[in-house]
């Protein structure tokens, strides 16, 4: 196995926990995330759409994970990476949604947390 590709799997798995676990933390814990966000981010952004950005979130990260969890047996069964780099893609766009947000909200440090994910993001991108 190529050590690219080791890399890539281990990202992957990376991203598989990150992303599936915050996801579904906001699908069976809505009440106390949605609390949090309209606090975080209710001077900035109104109810509803907070409410369908954490829906759109929710959908993108738990898609993500799974993604890449996925992707790691089909690189072990059919030796591609097909599917692991679409859960890759559909990452950085919840991460992009998710640092427009922070940002706009002037949640500095919980902006660098995201742009540190986004890097690694975008270092495995890099090496398709």
């Amino acid at each position: 196995m190529a050590p690219t590709n080791i890399t890539l799997l281990l990202i992957f798995f990376f991203f598989g926990i990150v992303f599936t676990q915050s996801g579904f933390d906001k699908v069976f814990n809505k009440k106390d995330n949605l609390d949090f966000l309209y606090e975080v981010l209710g001077k900035t952004f109104s109810k509803p759409l907070i409410l369908i950005a954490f829906y759109n979130i929710t959908f993108l990260e738990v898609l993500s994970g799974l993604l890449c969890f996925v992707g790691i047996f089909e690189y072990l069964i059919y030796q591609s990476l097909a599917i692991g780099y679409w859960g890759l893609i559909i990452g950085a766009i919840a991460l992009l949604i998710l640092l427009f947000g922070q940002r706009m909200s002037k949640n500095y440090e919980g902006a660098k947390t995201i742009a540190i994910y986004f890097i690694l993001n975008a270092f495995a991108l890099s090496l398709f």
